[in-house]
C-alpha cells in the first residue's frame, strides 16, 4: 500500500493504492482518492505507511523528552593539541597513561580536584575519546602515584619531542611556593611564604623551562628550602638527564640568599647569583656554551 501523487499544474492528485500481480504482470488498485484531504492528514497517512512495521515505537510528540548528550568538542580539541605536543605519546597507551591524559584535559577544561575531574567525565566524552572504561576519584589518586614514578621518563620524552636534534642552549628557572591547608604532607614545612599566609605550612616548587618558556621539568622541595637550595638539582638535571655537558651561567634576582658554591658540585662553571630589579622573584637563566670560559665564579 502506498500513496500515488501526481501534480498537474496547481492540482495535486493523491491516491491511496495497492499493487498486486495478475497473470505475471504488476497491477494497481485504487483504494481511495485522498486529493481533497487536508495536507496534514495526507502527511500522517504517508508517515504511517512508511513506518507501518514499527508503529509501536511511535509516541505522541508531547511525550518526547530531550536529553543532553556527552560533550565531545572540548575533549577532542585538547586531545588533538596534546597529541601534537607529544604528550599523548609520552604518557603512553596504557590505562594509567590514559587516566593521566584525562587529568591533563580535565585541568584545562575546568580546574578542580580529582573528584571534580571524575564528575566532569560524566558530562564529557572522556571514556569514548580516550578509550577508557569507568573510573572514580580513587583511580585518579592512584594515577598520581603512577605519574610520580614515571615523571622523569615522561619529561625526557617531551624534551626529545621538542628538541630531537640537540638539547636547548638556554634554560629558564624560577621558584615559587604553595601553602597547604592540611599538615600531612611529606614536603610540608614552615618557610618564607610568598602568599603572605601566616601559620600555614607550604611546599616549594621549582620550574625549569626552555628558552621559549615551555616547561621541561618541575620539582617539589620541602617548604623551608630557600631559593638557592633548589638550584643544584637543576644543574644536575641539565647535565645528566638532558645531556647538556657544558658550562652554565645562572642569573638570579629577587629575594635570594648568597649562593653556596659548595652545594653546586656538578663539574660545571657557575656564576654567583646577583640581585636585579626589586620585586622580582628568583629567576635563573642558565646559558650553556662549550666555547667560552666562565667569566665569574669558579669550577664546582
Amino acid at each position: 500500500m502506498y500513496l500515488d501523487k501526481t501534480k498537474t499544474g496547481k492540482y495535486v492528485r493523491v491516491l491511496l493504492r495497492d499493487s498486486y500481480r495478475k497473470n505475471g504482470k504488476v497491477s494497481h488498485h485504487t483504494i481511495a482518492n485522498l486529493s481533497g484531504f487536508p495536507q496534514e492528514e495526507i502527511d500522517a497517512i504517508e508517515f504511517a505507511l512508511k513506518h507501518k512495521k514499527h508503529l509501536d515505537r511511535l509516541v505522541d510528540i508531547d511525550e518526547k523528552r530531550e536529553r543532553q548528550g556527552l560533550s565531545v568538542g572540548a575533549v577532542l580539541a585538547i586531545h588533538k593539541i596534546a597529541d601534537e605536543l607529544g604528550i599523548v605519546d609520552a604518557l603512553g597507551p596504557s590505562r594509567q597513561g590514559k587516566l593521566a591524559l584525562w587529568q591533563v584535559i580535565a585541568r584545562v577544561i575546568d580546574q578542580g580536584s580529582r573528584l571534580s575531574a571524575t564528575r566532569l567525565a560524566s558530562t564529557h566524552a572522556a571514556c569514548d575519546v580516550l578509550g577508557l572504561d569507568g573510573f572514580n576519584e580513587d583511580s585518579l589518586y592512584e594515577n598520581l602515584k603512577w605519574l610520580s614514578f614515571k615523571q622523569k621518563e615522561i619529561e625526557d620524552k617531551l624534551l626529545r619531542v621538542a628538541y630531537p636534534d640537540a638539547p636547548p642552549a638556554l634554560y629558564l628557572y624560577d621558584v615559587t611556593s604553595s601553602y597547604l591547608e592540611g599538615e600531612h604532607n611529606f614536603f610540608a614545612a614552615f618557610g618564607y611564604n610568598r602568599d603572605g599566609k601566616k601559620g600555614k605550612r607550604q611546599i616549594v616548587v621549582g620550574l625549569l623551562c626552555d628558552p621559549k618558556g615551555r616547561p621541561l621539568s618541575i620539582e617539589v622541595f620541602a617548604g623551608n628550602t630557600n631559593d638557592t637550595g633548589t638550584f643544584a638539582s637543576q644543574i644536575e638535571k641539565v647535565k645528566n638527564r638532558f645531556m647538556t655537558d657544558t658550562r652554565i651561567w645562572p642569573k638570579s634576582s629577587g629575594r635570594s640568599e648568597p649562593a653556596r658554591p659548595g652545594n653546586w658540585r656538578c663539574g660545571l662553571s657557575t656564576s654567583t647569583p646577583r640581585r636585579a630589579r626589586k620585586g622580582m622573584s628568583l629567576s635563573s637563566c642558565c646559558r650553556t656554551s662549550s666555547s667560552r670560559s666562565s667569566q665569574s665564579g669558579g669550577e664546582f
